[in-house]
């Protein structure tokens, strides 16, 4: 059934909040046509709402826009755009966590703490949580707590213009692993460094957890590609 908008914001707003929910609930695969006409009488919307709330799902590079053809779903990352992205966090996250580190408060390591325990029941599938969009969110909420703890204002917009792309990648690749609580240990590791106030160590944690993330989604790409 289609979730019914609210009235208490934009109409482009909602609709953009829809559809990200569909594809972090699963709906959407890679690849697949977005067609406008059939999206507004679903969600009983004008075009025009949906038209805006895709052109900004196109910025975060879940969706991508084909000359006379319209909208489609972004395809899986190429191995080697999956090698550039994970590359790209290895030089601006370790950076990250590294300034985080140095101002450490005991509010940030619960909000910190408490994005871990979430990601670990939602990988259990213990405690409820067991949706694709609550293990999603957990596991964004630990990379954006670093990022606005670095208190620098450039690095952490450097990393909000990146997460769109990590996004995607959560969504199209991480999830299809096939040990889904390994980023859980991975941020547990980071947390246990930042807890102990070594800011060297909480980078040096980090860059073996994107590491290993790449890792692993280079492996399923590969295990996927084979089929």
């Amino acid at each position: 059934m289609a979730r019914r908008p609210s009235d208490r914001q934009p109409l482009a707003d909602q609709m953009y909040e829809v559809l990200l929910g569909q594809f972090m609930d699963g709906l959407w695969s890679p690849g697949r046509p977005l067609n406008i006409g059939a999206l507004s009488r679903e969600l009983n919307v004008s075009q025009t709402p949906l038209r805006e709330a895709l052109a900004r799902l196109e910025h975060t590079g879940l969706v991508r826009r084909e000359a006379l053809k319209g909208y489609r779903v972004a395809p899986l990352f190429s191995e080697t755009e999956l090698i550039k992205l994970m590359d790209a966090r290895l030089v601006l996250e370790p950076t990250l966590t590294y300034e985080a580190g140095r101002r450490t408060t005991p509010e940030f390591l619960q909000d910190v703490a408490d994005s871990i325990e979430e990601l670990r029941r939602c990988a259990t599938g213990t405690g409820g949580s067991t949706s694709v969009r609550a293990y999603l969110s957990a596991d964004e909420r630990f990379h954006f707590l670093i990022a606005k703890q670095s208190a620098n204002p450039f690095l952490e917009s450097a990393y909000r213009s990146l997460s769109g792309h990590v996004q995607r990648f959560r969504l199209f690749t991480e999830l299809g692993s096939s040990d889904a609580e390994s980023p859980a240990r991975d941020h547990a590791a980071v947390y246990d460094a930042l807890a102990a106030g070594d800011a060297e160590v909480a980078a040096d944690r980090m860059r073996e957890h994107i590491e290993n993330a790449k890792v692993r989604a280079l492996k399923d790409r590969q295990a996927v590609a084979s089929d």
